[in-house]
């Protein structure tokens, strides 16, 4: 693990972080440890919005760093061919909530973790879920929401994804806000994340990987 990279990452350093980025993919480093480095970062800054010492505007300011390492990572990723992926996962924010942030980070740590994702936004209407899920044929479906009244959305998206005879073929996972297990049960979830780092711990159980 380089620290420095971590530590810069965290403390939001962002032209120090890409250049030390660019020096790494420059002198041959190991496109998946310089993701790895970034994931442990995340962390660093999940924790502190826990302890408020970070707030929204700092998740997004460390979501757009994450973003662009992505991208500058990823093309070297794709030609080592260490693309092979394990599974299919869906991921989208339910109707009536805007948060992505969380979203954001859930969706790259499981791409950079071999799964193949596909993010569909924000405000996702209950029958955009449901279209889908037939269309990319995931094993895991994430619902995100940060607002408890995210909460009657995930169920009506659920029960929507019951009544087209889609729900035994899948694993529900929800994350983000005030999420815990008796949130899990009222949605008919299967499990929640407490973090990005719990989500891609799920799809490797269930999936495998």
């Amino acid at each position: 693990m380089d620290t420095k990279l971590v530590e810069l990452m965290a403390d939001l350093m962002e032209d120090e972080v890409l250049a030390l980025v660019k020096e790494k993919i420059a002198q041959g480093d190991d496109p998946t440890e310089i993701l790895n480095d970034a994931r442990t970062a995340m962390e660093t800054v999940g924790k502190r919005f826990e302890t408020c010492e970070y707030f929204i505007p700092d998740l997004m300011m460390a979501g757009e760093i994450l973003k662009e390492i992505s991208d500058m990572v990823k093309p070297l990723l794709e030609k080592s061919g260490t693309g092979t992926k394990k599974g299919k996962v869906l991921i989208g924010t339910v109707a009536g909530d805007i948060h992505d942030i969380g979203k954001d980070i859930v969706t790259f740590m499981l791409d950079v973790s071999g799964f193949d994702v596909l993010d569909i936004g924000i405000d996702v209407p209950v029958q955009t879920f449901v279209d889908k899920i037939k269309e990319f044929q995931p094993q895991v479906v994430g619902l995100s929401g940060f607002l408890t009244l995210a909460f009657d959305s995930m169920k009506k998206t659920i029960e929507a994804i019951e009544k087209e005879g889609l729900r035994d073929k899948l694993k529900i996972m929800i994350g983000g806000g005030q999420i815990d297990d008796t949130v899990k049960e009222y949605v008919g979830a299967d499990a929640f994340g407490k973090d990005a780092v719990a989500g891609v711990q799920l799809c490797k159980q269930w999936i495998g990987g």
